[in-house]
């Protein structure tokens, strides 16, 4: 590793270990020596990701007066880091977090398995849910009673469709978002326009700030167009973002991007408050950071408390009038139907344009008759119809997955979001690798938490999406138990992760 990506300063660390010791200790635990105890703290802070990798720990003396310990403590932790793999230094320029050689990372994303090749295993791989008929019918019927005068033409729209851009543009004036149709481009998928951001904004060797943990397939497309991932720990539980971490890195990192998803956030579920977004914008404009924010989830509001949407925060663009800073993603992936190719950009219209310059090198431009399809759906009322059925469908699927896996794996800790379609789940100390691996065997497909986050973190999780319910639920549930089970003993999974991955 050439050097560290963000700091963490010495009364951080200390509040930091102090909340982590508040966690109950298992029966007949033996205390160990302070250098070991200090050395443990820290490194299951890097596989937990509350502490980033790459990350420059504090100097000895400074962590000593924060902890009150002495500094030959700190000495001896920080040496035992370096010699299992969890910190690098060099003279002169510190020390800073890291994780040993044999965690690799996941080499593929989320790609789920074919229909044909499901047969027994429950999939939970993908975070997608079947389409909501009959409006996917009746919107592709839609779209080709429009497509004769479109048939005429070479079929090639950079931007979009007018229609479908103007009707995206009107959907954001209604959210209190004026916007105009030369802010958007349609893209295929939000996929396709974080890409397209990317190779604008970020080119090889540019530095893009991450949530830790963040949406798996992002990092990975990040990683393949050559960038720098610097992670940002989120808050703990369901509480957003930490703006003390944002403001640190953006300011000592100086990323030229940042990649957030501030509503029902994936994996996490968070839901960032409207004073996060409004402080998250003003750093991310001091620093000079491009704000890509993903609002794939933002219409899974799936509580009574969100009042339909209507409690829902004000949109991230909606903090930065200007449109120097932020640039918005959606998608009709996440609401309607993951087959359903259509994603959008909000930008500033030179933003935009540039964009569209650009795409005659890529991909040129989205299917029409899949923008034909959405727009019909914007345009006669058939969009909210559709979401009322995804909304209820991902609901029940939440209530009963969560009641499953309460019942079989009581150890397993998490919180219940409000929205979105993924629970973040903490596997009571097992290995989150093995448990993947230990599912496959057991017929149920899990994603592990190293795959959510930067260089190996999260050993320590595994991600559950809203995709089945009722007694599938409950079969998934009891697989996972069984799973884990084999992890437990020793039988399942393969060499290359520990069965546990605390001391």
């Amino acid at each position: 590793m050439a050097q560290w990506t963000s700091a963490v300063g010495a009364a951080q660390l200390a509040r930091l270990l102090t909340s982590q010791q508040e966690r109950p200790a298992g029966p007949g635990t033996r205390r160990p020596p302070a250098y070991r105890a200090l050395a443990d703290g820290i490194r299951l802070l890097v596989l937990e990701g509350r502490v980033p990798v790459a990350a420059r720990l504090p100097a000895e003396r400074e962590l000593a007066l924060s902890l009150s310990v002495s500094r030959t403590t700190v000495a001896a932790a920080y040496e035992a880091l370096r010699t299992e793999g969890f910190l690098e230094s060099r003279r002169g320029a510190g020390s800073w977090t890291a994780v040993p050689a044999g965690n690799p990372l996941p080499a593929r994303g989320l790609e789920p398995l074919p229909p044909e090749a499901l047969g027994s295993v429950i999939d939970l791989g993908c975070a997608a849910l079947p389409a909501p008929e009959p409006w996917l019918t009746r919107a592709v019927q839609g779209a080709l009673e429009e497509l004769p005068p479109y048939a005429h033409t070479h079929g090639d729209y950079p931007a979009g469709l007018p229609a479908l851009r103007a009707m995206l543009a009107e959907r954001y004036t209604a959210r209190g978002i004026p916007t105009m149709p030369e802010q958007i481009m349609v893209t295929t998928g939000a996929m396709g326009a974080i890409d397209a951001i990317c190779h604008l904004f970020a080119g090889r060797g540019e530095r893009i700030a991450v949530e830790s943990p963040s949406y798996a397939n992002i990092l990975q497309l990040m990683r393949e167009a050559g960038a720098r991932l610097v992670p940002v720990a989120m808050a703990e539980g369901l509480d957003g973002w930490d703006l003390d971490r944002w403001r640190q890195v953006l300011r000592d990192a100086a990323p030229r991007l940042a990649y957030v998803v501030a509503d029902f956030h994936n994996p996490t579920g968070a839901l960032a408050g409207e004073d996060q977004r409004r402080r998250l914008v003003d750093a991310a404009r001091a620093a000079g950071t491009v704000l890509v924010v993903d609002e794939t989830m933002s219409e899974l509001h799936l509580d009574p408390d969100l009042d339909g949407g209507a409690a829902m925060p004000r949109p991230v663009c909606g903090f930065d009038p200007a449109g120097s800073t932020v640039i918005t993603v959606g998608s009709a992936s996440k609401a309607f139907w993951a087959g359903m190719r259509i994603g959008w950009v909000r930008a500033a219209p030179d933003v935009v344009r540039s964009l569209v310059a650009a795409r005659a090198y890529a991909d040129l431009g989205t299917p029409v008759l899949e923008q034909l399809a959405v727009n019909w759906l914007m345009s006669t009322g058939g969009w909210e119809d559709a979401l009322d059925i995804r909304r209820d469908q991902a609901r029940e699927n939440r209530d009963a997955l969560v009641a499953a896996v309460r019942r079989e794996l009581p150890g397993w800790e998490f919180e219940v979001p409000r929205g979105g379609l993924t629970l973040w789940v903490r596997t009571g100390g097992l290995s989150g690798s093995r448990l993947a691996e230990a599912g496959e065997r057991v017929g149920v497909r899990v994603p592990s938490g190293p795959r959510f986050g930067v260089d190996g973190a999260f050993e320590g999780y595994v991600r559950l999406p809203f995709t089945v319910g009722g007694a599938v639920a409950d079969e998934a549930a009891v697989r996972l138990a069984a799973a884990a089970r084999l992890v437990e003993t020793g039988v399942g999974g393969g060499a290359e992760a520990p069965r546990t991955f605390v001391a």
